[in-house]
């Protein structure tokens, strides 16, 4: 089975309903970017301002160029790197962070993507949440993050 390499959409929850001889299409999907060469963090639950000290102390320790800081909900936040690595390395910089922020709900993420054998995050609507929205970003924008923003 071969690894996502670049952005990828994922469509979740298609829902079919038969009303009589009918056949109707309700589509309730979430679509997301998958990457393995992207170093993307998913923190819910965390203030803007702890997901910013993550944030630029990751950069600066691993190299990684630049942020995105996008909004998903109150509280909850996607991070984007620019950087971009191999999946080893992708893992050990996931795996890092979410052993020294103490966020379970990130560790939980993380032990999800490590399954998948990719990274997601949601860039569309979910039920009653918006899209994401840039709160933040700092550093280079002209790889990776350009990439996750033309996706």
């Amino acid at each position: 089975m071969s690894q996502p390499r670049s952005f990828s959409s994922i469509l979740r929850n298609t829902v079919r309903r038969v009303n009589g001889s009918r056949a109707q299409s309700n589509h309730s999907y979430i679509l997301g970017c998958t990457d393995t060469e992207t170093v993307m963090l998913d923190f819910d639950d965390t203030p803007l301002s702890v997901v910013m000290y993550w944030a630029k102390r990751i950069c600066k320790w691993f190299r990684l160029g630049g942020v995105l800081i996008l909004e998903s909900s109150e509280n909850n936040f996607h991070v984007v790197f620019n950087r971009p690595v191999d999946w080893s390395e992708n893992v050990r910089i996931m795996a890092w962070v979410s052993l020294h922020s103490g966020k379970k709900l990130l560790l939980k993420w993380f032990l999800m993507q490590c399954i998948k054998q990719g990274s997601t995050l949601r860039v569309s609507r979910k039920r009653s949440k918006p899209s994401p929205r840039i709160v933040s970003r700092f550093g280079k924008q002209d790889s990776q993050i350009k990439e996750f923003l033309d996706f």
